[in-house]
């Protein structure tokens, strides 16, 4: 298969759940009433956000699966993707905030082996991840700072 055509796929499922999850699963009236801590970043930084981070992990994944697409990074890369799309729907959609803590720590130690698995072998690959173990781990603060407070 063409590797762009393999890349536009990869955008197209990455970037596209994301947004399918994003739209079916919004924060609504039940996160609006939530305390929430000091840090807690506007609304309107999580799309923009989140849209740079899905093309990141596209084209991490597109890489890896290129190098080699049996290999633990792309188990962990398929992993990942599942623990991410698994975490609105718990916290936004069933209003699980404890069983998205447990998922999104899960994801976060995820990112962090992606990252281990692929930066000798792909430095670039490893760095695209660094965002999003960023974004992540902030996140991950974020939802234990609300169970916190409420």
């Amino acid at each position: 298969m063409n590797r762009y055509l393999t890349l536009a796929i990869f955008l197209i499922v990455v970037l596209g759940g994301g947004i399918a999850i994003g739209i079916s699963f919004p924060p609504g009236a039940w996160y609006a009433a939530l305390n929430k801590p000091p840090f807690n970043p506007p609304n309107w930084i999580f799309a923009p956000a989140w849209t740079v981070l899905y093309i990141l992990i596209a084209i991490a994944g597109w890489r890896t699966w290129l190098h080699d697409r049996s290999g633990a990074a792309m188990k962990v890369l398929f992993a990942q993707m599942t623990l991410n799309f698994a975490w609105s729907p718990l916290f936004f959609g069933a209003h699980q905030m404890k069983l998205a803590l447990i998922v999104i720590t899960a994801l976060a130690i995820a990112i962090a082996a992606f990252i281990a698995l692929t930066r000798r072998e792909d430095r670039v690959t490893a760095w695209l991840f660094a965002p999003y173990l960023l974004w992540v781990s902030f996140a991950t603060l974020l939802n234990a700072s609300l169970i916190a407070l409420n």
